[in-house]
């Protein structure tokens, strides 16, 4: 492979949100030292060589939160250590209520052409429900914002299966975002992860969440409505206009190598995973020998190498090319899963076309059943 991406972890936010088990924290008085060893463990990391760089994302936490000075110095150093290439998709996550006019502008400037706003909802009780800081109107502030600066490729995130939403709530958010033409939006089913508030809110019967079939009947119901306004969907839980697909999202569902940097962060290269460590404290400790940040999770095989790209390429709504699979493994993935294929065939869940296996209507609805086949 002659490119990668990187990825660029920002560990900050406001406040935690209560379904968040993402490394983050609002640890303002450690930000300027933290974005210190950043720096450093990116100029490292000239150890990856002359490959060039086409996707850059950088994400939190909320990167918007710290001043936009510390993103514009990550980005001139990345543009100073890597070969970067001129037409990269460079994107960054914000959040309303903690975006300005002048940050977004120096976003703009230092080379950032893809924003993605967190919003989650369109109900400022849902949104005040599950912890977030902003509401309705900032958001719009927000989005409005962006396209006065010029942001043309706009993601928008929002969130199915929120305790106490309905489907009207649903359907309301999404054909809010709609009539505002961003060129992305992300659907994601919210997920009860341990050890998070509302786990806890919802153990103590404080919430109760939509059932397993209101949530799936607000995932097709949302499916049909993006559908019918021009997005295409082209993962599990993406929609975009033709063109305007995350180039970062699929280089990892294609298996691509990428090199993540900062607290938490995720990498693969060369057939291995590995990651950095998340303690903030330790990471700024290890700054002169940035070596020990380093945790290796995973070198990977032929077997684990092929599983993975089967796992993760079916979240794809063109799901894995059998051509592809053979150029990258040199076998046929009809016989060397076929165990895995004829049963999930049977079972609906998959389907095989002239040379594609990708989920069935039934699939997307159970897939974790199918990746769990693949593990």
């Amino acid at each position: 492979m002659d490119r990668f991406g990187i990825y660029v972890h920002i560990p900050f936010c406001v406040s935690k949100c209560k379904y968040c088990d993402f490394v983050s924290f609002p640890c303002m008085e450690k930000i300027d030292k933290y974005f210190d060893v950043l720096i450093k463990e990116i100029k490292s990391k000239n150890v990856y060589g002359t490959k060039e760089v086409t996707t850059i994302y950088i994400g939190g936490g909320t990167p918007s939160v710290p001043d936009s000075k510390y993103i514009v110095k990550i980005i001139e150093t990345i543009k100073e250590v890597f070969k970067v290439s001129k037409n990269a998709e460079v994107t960054i996550e914000v959040n309303p209520g903690t975006v300005t006019k002048e940050k977004l502008i120096d976003y703009k400037n230092s080379g950032i052409n893809r924003i993605s706003i967190g919003l989650q909802s369109t109900n400022n009780e849902i949104l005040k429900l599950i912890g977030r800081i902003h509401n309705y109107e900032e958001f719009l502030n927000t989005y409005n914002l962006a396209k006065e600066v010029g942001y043309n490729n706009i993601n928008v995130d929002l969130m199915l299966g929120i305790p106490n939403q309905t489907e009207s709530d649903v359907i309301d958010s999404i054909n809010k975002v709609i009539s505002l033409n961003p060129k992305h939006i992300s659907i994601y089913s919210l997920i009860v992860e341990e050890n998070t508030e509302i786990q806890r809110l919802i153990e103590s019967g404080t919430l109760t969440m939509p059932s397993e079939e209101d949530e799936r009947n607000m995932y097709w119901k949302t499916k049909t409505i993006l559908e019918k306004n021009g997005f295409i969907q082209y993962e599990i839980s993406n929609f975009a206009k033709k063109g305007y697909e995350s180039k970062h999202n699929l280089d990892c569902w294609n298996q691509e190598e990428y090199i993540g940097m900062g607290l938490a962060s995720h990498s693969y290269f060369n057939r291995k995973r590995f990651s950095i460590i998340d303690k903030l404290d330790k990471y700024i400790e290890n700054e002169n020998c940035l070596e020990k940040n380093i945790i290796i999770n995973e070198v990977q095989g032929r077997e684990s190498q092929a599983k993975e790209y089967m796992l993760i390429g079916l979240r794809k709504i063109s799901g894995v090319s059998i051509s592809k699979f053979e150029k990258k493994f040199r076998i046929n993935p009809l016989f060397y899963f076929r165990f895995e294929i004829n049963n999930l065939v049977e079972k609906g869940l998959i389907e095989v076309d002239l040379d594609n296996i990708k989920l069935t209507k039934k699939g997307l609805d159970f897939a974790n059943i199918v990746f769990e086949e693949f593990v």
